[in-house]
Parts: structure tokens; C-alpha cells; sequence
């Protein structure tokens, strides 16, 4: 059972919670992007398992008729054991989100992102979406992490494909020649990967981002270029915010949702990321 101060980070342990975790966001005008907690699997039984869960999540969103999509981990599903591994079960995940059981009243599929972890997984990762996002009509997604300094030559790459991509600033501690390590630089590199989108990508803007300046960036960045874009937050942090952005006609918000039996190593990083989190957990425990 996850302890109230951690479900404030974690939507549950099954999902059904999740799900009307997503539900009751929708109410509130946000729409859920639901993540299945687990990474870094070595062998194979774990991974082909949280596959089936994905393709089992996919169709339950199109038979509920929530606003939600899904997004997977490559090393959750089988890159740290071998690529084709990875490219089989997303493959598994893809076909499912579009198959008929898992379409929704729309009639598009189920929308999959797909996270980005460490530098060593980038090309792989790329290569998977750009051969997704053209099977599917662009019905895929991808994470890119701004803290990289080869993540600007990538979004020209990403600008012509179909799909959404997302920008976050990148939370994996990377080598110093390949990354860029003072938070200025990040907020930097950010702010001109994130203008480039707006004037290059003619869909597909996600804007993966807590910061206050850079979302106010992107509402400036829509206001020159009209560009469509989305802004994600994750559950438990401002979420006020995510609901007074909701209300706004000119964007579109998520919430990624984590959820799942492994939700103990998430809670305890969401909380050392953060001086805020801990100042909330902080607050949650003495109030009990």
C-alpha cells in the first residue's frame, strides 16, 4: 500500500487507480499521460511482462474514453538486454495503441510516448520514433533533454517527421564534454531548442517543463509563431498551476502519471531532486 505522503507523486499501485486518477483530471480539464513504474531490466521476463501490461493499459484507455496516453521507458521494456528486444516489445506496444480495440470515439489510437533516459540510449531511441512516428502518422512520441549538447542538431532531424516531441531540460547526471552542467547554460540551451520548435515544427511542441519563465516563454513563442503546443507537468508537483494553465484556451496540458507496484525508488527521486518535494514531504509528515 503506498503511504499518503508518497501518493501524492504516485497515482496508485494498479491501473485502475490510475485511471480514475486520469478521470478525475478530466474533470478538471487535464489530460494524463500514464507511465508503469519499472526500468533498467536485464532479462527478459520483466519486460516482456510490462509490455503486455502497456498493450492491456492502451485498450482499457479507449474503454474507459479517458483523455490519456501512455509513456513507456526503452530500458523498461528491453533495451539494457539487447536493442531488438526494445524495438519487439515497442512494436508490440505501437501496433496494440492502434489497433481498433484500443481506438478511441475520434478514431485516432491510443498515443504512445517514448521516454529518453541516459545519452547511451539517444540514437536508438531516435530511430525507434522516426521509424514509428512515419508507420502510425505520427501517432508516437519522444523526449529530448536539453542539458545535451547534441539535442539542437537532433531537433532538426525531429522537424519534418510527423509525431509530437517533448522538451525537457534532462535530470541524468551526464559526462561534462557531452552535457552542459551549470543550470544557466540548461535554462539557455532550453530557451533556443524551444524557440527552434516553435518556428520549425509545424505540430508537436511539448513543452515538458515546472519552470514558471520557460512555460511563460512558450505562451510568447505561440503568440509569435501560432505554433500548437502542450504543456506536461508531472503529478504531485504544482498542480495547481497545471490546473489554472488548463483553464487557458491556447494550450493544451498533461499530467504524467506514475503508477505501479514499483513506485518506492520513484518517490524517493522525486523527492532528492527537489528542495521544494522535500519541504513538502517534510510539511506531510509532521502534519500526521
Amino acid at each position: 500500500m503506498i503511504p499518503p505522503i508518497a501518493s501524492n507523486f504516485v497515482a496508485g499501485e494498479t491501473p485502475e487507480a490510475a485511471l480514475a486518477h486520469v478521470e478525475g483530471l478530466n474533470n478538471r480539464g487535464v489530460a494524463g499521460i500514464l507511465n508503469l513504474l519499472g526500468e533498467h531490466y536485464e532479462e527478459r521476463p520483466p519486460a516482456d511482462a510490462d509490455a503486455d501490461a502497456y498493450v492491456d493499459l492502451v485498450e482499457a484507455i479507449a474503454e474507459r474514453g479517458v483523455d490519456a496516453c501512455v509513456s513507456v521507458k526503452s530500458s523498461q521494456i528491453g533495451l539494457d538486454i539487447a536493442d531488438d528486444v526494445f524495438e519487439e516489445n515497442l512494436a508490440r506496444i505501437v501496433e496494440a495503441a492502434n489497433a481498433p480495440s484500443a481506438t478511441g470515439p475520434d478514431g485516432t489510437g491510443t498515443f504512445v510516448w517514448i521516454d529518453m533516459e541516459d545519452h547511451e540510449t539517444t540514437d536508438v531511441t531516435l530511430d525507434a520514433f522516426e521509424r514509428h512516428a512515419v508507420e502510425t502518422d505520427g501517432n508516437v512520441g519522444v523526449c529530448v533533454q536539453a542539458n545535451l549538447k547534441r539535442t539542437r542538431e537532433d531537433l532538426e532531424r525531429l522537424a519534418d517527421l510527423p509525431g509530437k516531441v517533448r522538451l525537457v531540460k534532462g535530470a541524468y547526471d551526464e559526462p561534462a564534454e557531452i552535457s552542459y552542467k551549470k543550470k544557466a547554460r540548461v535554462d539557455e540551451s532550453y530557451r533556443d531548442c524551444l524557440a527552434y520548435m516553435f518556428e520549425a515544427f509545424d505540430d508537436g511542441v511539448a513543452v515538458g517543463s515546472h519552470d514558471p519563465a520557460m512555460i511563460d516563454y512558450a505562451k510568447q513563442l505561440y503568440a509569435d509563431h501560432g505554433t500548437p503546443y502542450e504543456v506536461q507537468m508531472l503529478t504531485g508537483v504544482r498542480e495547481s498551476a497545471q490546473f489554472e494553465l488548463a483553464a487557458e484556451d491556447d494550450v493544451k496540458v498533461y499530467q504524467y502519471i506514475p503508477y505501479g507496484s514499483k513506485w518506492f525508488s520513484y518517490f524517493y527521486r522525486r523527492i532528492r531532486e527537489r528542495k521544494s518535494n522535500a519541504l513538502f514531504a517534510l510539511r506531510a509528515i509532521i502534519g500526521n
